[in-house]
């Protein structure tokens, strides 16, 4: 099987970014992830960008960009996504009116099959980021089957967040499995032993990542991408201490 490269979404360098996008970039490239997930784009034009990421050798796995974007700027969205090299753009999140019931989670299925369908004729596929409301279960349904099973696996595939899952109540080895074939994006995150269920850099956590490993490959996951929505320490640093120890494992 093939290697599944690693990025970092750039949401866990945040302010780092904001003060120095370019910059931050170039730590990021330095500490060896093979590709960076977007979320905003520091001013840069697409080309400016585009040729940026080619001078520091790694590659766009893909960009989030919101639901509304999808409904009414998704032409601005391909004409960017193609100048940078996107073959993914994930939808990170919905308004609470979508979570609220199985009927709303029907209707986001349908806006998201409808905006996948013009993204697949373009050559880009559509994700969606679960978070942990998506394991509300309605009448012995959660509010994630629904959502997917509204749209077509062709229209709309899936950015599983493993944090999120297990916060959420589920196993993420099983929700892997179960949309296996529909699982090009990984949002590799770690949680911590502690009360809090805290985040934690990648490896340093209590996901069994032997076993998510395996399933993920199974799958056919394209990129593992490492994101940390809060860090205790500088941010920077915990991005190294995750590529580092799956360095140690061979990841890469």
């Amino acid at each position: 099987m093939a290697r599944i490269p690693i990025a970092l979404q750039l949401y866990t360098v945040r302010d780092d970014a904001a003060k120095d996008y370019i910059g931050t970039l170039k730590k990021v490239a330095k500490m060896g992830y093979e590709g960076v997930e977007f979320a905003g784009y520091g001013g840069l034009s697409a080309k400016k960008l585009k040729k940026l990421i080619d001078d520091l050798g790694i590659k766009p796995a893909g960009t989030h960009c919101g639901m509304g974007d999808l409904q009414d700027n998704i032409n601005e969205l391909v004409d960017c996504a193609k100048t940078i090299g996107h073959k993914f753009i994930t939808c990170p999140g919905m308004a609470g009116e979508y979570h609220a019931s199985a009927d709303g989670y029907k209707r986001a299925g349908e806006i998201f099959n409808e905006a996948g369908a013009k993204l697949k004729k373009e050559g880009i596929t559509l994700c969606y980021h679960n978070h942990s409301a998506e394991f509300k279960s309605f009448d012995g349904k959660y509010g994630f089957d629904i959502l997917f099973g509204a749209a077509k696996p062709a229209n709309l595939k899936a950015e599983l967040d493993l944090y999120w899952v297990k916060y959420g109540g589920e196993d993420p080895v099983k929700y892997i499995i179960r949309y296996a074939k529909r699982l090009p994006l990984i949002h590799l995150k770690d949680m911590a032993n502690d009360e809090k269920r805290s985040f934690a850099e990648v490896g340093e956590g209590i996901l069994d990542l032997d076993t998510i490993f395996i399933a993920c490959q199974l799958a056919g996951a394209k990129w593992y991408i490492v994101e940390q929505d809060t860090c205790k320490g500088p941010p920077l640093e915990s991005a190294k201490i995750s590529i580092d120890n799956l360095r140690k494992r061979g990841m890469i």
